[in-house]
């Protein structure tokens, strides 16, 4: 066994995530860890990587285990390059080196008993080195960023200027490096696109070691995984197979306890009437107090309470003009002299739903600022068209100390106590996430609080970026269904071919722009 989790219970403040929860890990398991946004999907990784103490549990790694963790949240720091992020996964090597130097220099003082011992630590730490290929790193290095995409960009690049998925590769880079005997994967689709999903999907498909990943990207999770582990209600529930299984097994498990908690009321209630008409009565007074006790003894069985499900209804304003947006000769980027695009000359008219794809860093995001007016253009233009009423949906939250409450009523003062709550709850937000601050709210739930703020004001444009990363499946659904009956525009930035089929009637590759080696 690698990892074995017992008894773990955990919380935030009043709000319980698990109750007792146990999980096990083998050797070859590539495990699916699923459930609805908010369920402690991120918080369960972080409590098996040690980040996190559980209030009660014990967490057990098998001893010679090296872990490597792809974090939704990992912090790469200014001055931080490329190439010294995906090097420091041979940090433990590096050391090794410097351990090999320090013997050899404080050998001028030690005596021939104890050279011949150093000699024959160094030869082991020599060997080690070699074993682990160090004077390859190099070469692997290249070998890794040239598989993701990373090379073309430059390795001296500061990867705070990178974009959300070139940050993702990085990062996934620098952990495939590191090759270590057990992966934790949390999310590492978000921000990718098509050709890296792919690539991700191949490599863990030849994976030949155990893997955790959270994702609700589900075609990617049919593909690779072959045990579910499925996050609800405090529980942790263990299923073998992919999600269709998954989806399968627990349908028919939950339509078994439906019918069981259905006979069982019935009974309840036949047991409770002839308990009160027959429990004055001398001569059926014992049958009554019989049945009493059948009635104290029993264990009633109680149903999951059912989580709320989004409901997203978009507000829409008049009707635009006719033309939308105009570009002449935009050229877009931050630097001049590392232009993102050649020219682009786009028109996007009244009643056009869009999709905006292409590799990541090619500047989809940027295009979006750009036409927005938030970020300046290299050069050229872009022009909005008249009696536009926008609703822009970022990739990324802004860092806020706001409660959930607070962040809508800054966006809609005239709105009451009950107004903001109930537009929180028609989002899927229970009352707890309601009262909580933004910033202790997963992903997911972070992105049900934006798309608050996008329903509730009259649009008749959207612009999202990337607005399914974190979306759990309910919510993913639902948005799906609200913007295909939207009446407005909309203009989408998205990796996933099977959410934007079914809305888009237009699809605008940003790889015929882009300036980069494709």
């Amino acid at each position: 066994m690698i990892l074995n989790v017992e008894g773990l219970t955990h919380g935030f403040g009043d709000r319980a995530i698990f109750d007792n929860v146990s999980f096990r890990l083998l050797k070859g398991e590539h495990i699916g860890l699923i459930g609805a946004n908010g369920e402690g999907k991120s918080t369960f990784m972080n409590i098996v990587t040690g980040k996190l103490a559980p209030d009660e549990g014990k967490v057990e790694w098998n001893k010679h285990v090296r872990v490597g963790y792809l974090d939704q949240h990992a912090v790469l720091e200014k001055g931080m390059t490329i190439e010294s992020v995906l090097k420091s996964a041979f940090a433990y090597l590096f050391e090794m080196e410097e351990q090999i130097n320090k013997i050899y220099d404080s050998m001028a003082e030690a005596s021939d008993e104890e050279i011949n011992e150093m000699m024959e630590e160094v030869g082991t730490l020599q060997d080690l080195l070699t074993n682990n290929d160090f004077y390859m790193i190099d070469a692997k290095v290249e070998q890794v960023a040239r598989a993701l995409g990373l090379l073309e960009l430059g390795m001296d690049h500061d990867v705070t200027d990178l974009s959300g998925g070139q940050r993702t590769k990085v990062l996934l880079a620098k952990l495939l490096l590191e090759k270590p005997e057990i992966l934790l994967l949390d999310e590492p689709t978000n921000y990718l696109d098509a050709e890296h999903i792919e690539w991700l999907k191949r490599y863990l498909l030849d994976y030949e070691n155990a893997f955790i990943l959270i994702s609700h990207d589900i075609p990617f999770l049919n593909e690779v995984v072959n045990i579910i582990y499925h996050m609800e209600n405090q529980e942790l529930n263990r299923y073998v197979g992919n999600y269709d299984k998954f989806q399968e097994v627990y349908e028919a498990k939950k339509a078994q306890q439906e019918a069981a908690y259905r006979r069982q009321q019935q009974e309840i209630s036949e047991l409770k009437d002839f308990v009160a008409r027959n429990k004055a009565r001398v001569a059926t007074r014992n049958m009554a107090m019989s049945r009493q006790k059948k009635l104290d003894k029993m264990e009633v069985i109680e149903l999951a309470k059912e989580k709320p499900k989004p409901e997203f209804y978009f507000k829409e304003a008049r009707t635009p003009g006719k033309m939308l947006f105009e570009t002449e000769d935009l050229i877009i980027g931050y630097d001049k002299a590392a232009p993102l695009s050649k020219p682009i000359n786009l028109r996007m008219e009244r009643g056009e739903k869009i999709a905006i794809v292409g590799t990541n860093g090619i500047g989809k995001s940027t295009l979006l600022k750009s036409l927005l007016g938030f970020t300046k253009p290299i050069s050229g233009k872009a022009t909005l068209g008249d009696y536009l009423y926008l609703g822009y949906f970022e990739q990324e939250m802004r860092g806020t100390e706001n409660s959930c409450m607070d962040e809508i009523w800054e966006e809609f003062p005239s709105y009451s106590q009950y107004e903001v709550r109930s537009a929180l709850a028609k989002c899927g937000l229970t009352t707890k996430h309601i009262e909580s601050k933004v910033k202790v709210l997963s992903g997911g739930e972070q992105a049900k609080v934006r798309l608050c703020k996008l329903i509730n004001k009259e649009t008749n444009l959207l612009i999202l970026d990337e607005p399914t990363n974190h979306l759990d499946v309910d919510a993913k659904d639902e948005l799906k269904r609200a913007l295909k009956e939207y009446k407005g525009s909309i203009l989408l930035v998205c990796h996933e071919p099977e959410f934007y089929e079914g809305i888009v009637t237009k699809i605008w590759n940003l790889e015929e722009y882009s300036v980069l080696k494709i």
